[in-house]
């Protein structure tokens, strides 16, 4: 069987349709979503619609858990505490009860999803080397686990000891464990603009990182005619 997984779509609509069209191409039959639909880009409510509408299996990041409550955002970056007080505007009672309603980690098949770590999903802890990664593998209970949260795509496995490193595409080893960072589609942050997402072969045992062009001046445009920190749009450019 083979899967796609999403993560950190953060309301880019541009690279979410280039995503789910090429979704299109790879002979998938199921897409997973690792959280952050909202937050940061401009159609958070257009993104959410379709990811509800897919009907996939979602667990929820740090700014959904952020978008669909009240509470007070003391100590946040001020541009992200900007645009999450922006987007909790653009969605519906029913959209914040939706998101409030989503598990911190699941699974799905024969993997787990969790938006950021497996021992503390809750506390949105961010996974860069293989000191932060060893802390999950530990409460992972199956082969393989895909994380999104730093949108940085980033492979680390276990054996007797954690290695990590980037990757492009890697046939699975049945001896190891793998918590694999999916990368972004709306806010890629490892110095290339393009959208990202894994396409994930059970049968071959393979995972693969799938790297898009989309229509980057689209979205900025959005982003400065909702009046939302110029720093977001700037960003998609740079991939950081």
């Amino acid at each position: 069987m083979r899967y796609a997984i999403i993560a950190d779509i953060h309301g880019n609509l541009e690279a979410f349709q280039t995503v789910l069209a090429d979704i299109k191409t790879q002979n998938v039959q199921q897409v997973a979503c690792l959280g952050d639909v909202v937050g940061y880009n401009a159609n958070p409510k257009e993104c959410l619609d379709i990811v509800r509408a897919m009907n996939i299996p979602v667990v929820k990041g740090n700014h959904d858990e952020y978008c669909s409550s009240e509470d007070h955002l003391e100590g946040f970056n001020p541009h992200a505490a900007e645009a999450v007080i922006w987007t909790r505007n653009q969605l519906t009672t029913e959209d914040r009860q939706w998101l409030r309603d989503l598990k911190y980690s699941r699974m799905v098949g024969n993997f787990t999803i969790v938006h950021s770590t497996l021992d503390a999903p809750e506390r949105w802890g961010y996974v860069f080397d293989k000191l932060a990664a060893a802390a999950s593998f530990p409460y992972q209970n199956t082969q393989l686990c895909f994380f999104g949260h730093t949108h940085v795509p980033v492979a680390f496995m276990r054996d007797t000891t954690v290695r990590g490193g980037t990757y492009s595409k890697f046939k699975m080893d049945p001896a190891r464990k793998y918590f694999v960072n999916v990368g972004a589609v709306g806010q890629p942050r490892d110095n290339n603009p393009k959208s990202g997402y894994v396409v994930y072969d059970t049968d071959a045992g393979t995972v693969e990182l799938r790297r898009l062009d989309y229509d980057i001046a689209t979205t900025q445009a959005k982003i400065r005619a909702a009046g939302l920190p110029e720093r977001l749009a700037e960003r998609l450019e740079f991939g950081r």
